[in-house]
């Protein structure tokens, strides 16, 4: 697996979405998805709504991947704070 890869499968689940994944060691990682789908939803429907664009690969072909979940409102907000 490799980050590409899953940053297509998580942009083509969640129409709308922008996925940036970074993982070196192939099994391990790390992405920040911005969705206006996430509206309104806690961190776990969010992380649950990225792991259903992934299926069966999660667990298997990613044995990790840690997620930074945001609208794109709280990604504005972030980056107008310096974070």
């Amino acid at each position: 697996m490799d980050t590409e890869t899953i940053k297509t499968l998580i942009e083509r689940g969640l129409p709308g979405a922008r996925a940036e994944v970074r993982g070196a060691d192939g099994v391990h990682f790390e992405a920040t998805v911005i969705a206006t789908a996430f509206a309104g939803k806690p961190p776990l429907a969010r992380h649950r709504l990225v792991y259903a664009t992934l299926g069966e690969r999660m667990g298997g072909e990613i044995h990790a991947l840690s997620l930074k979940t945001l609208t794109p409102e709280e990604a504005g907000s972030r980056a107008g704070s310096g974070e």
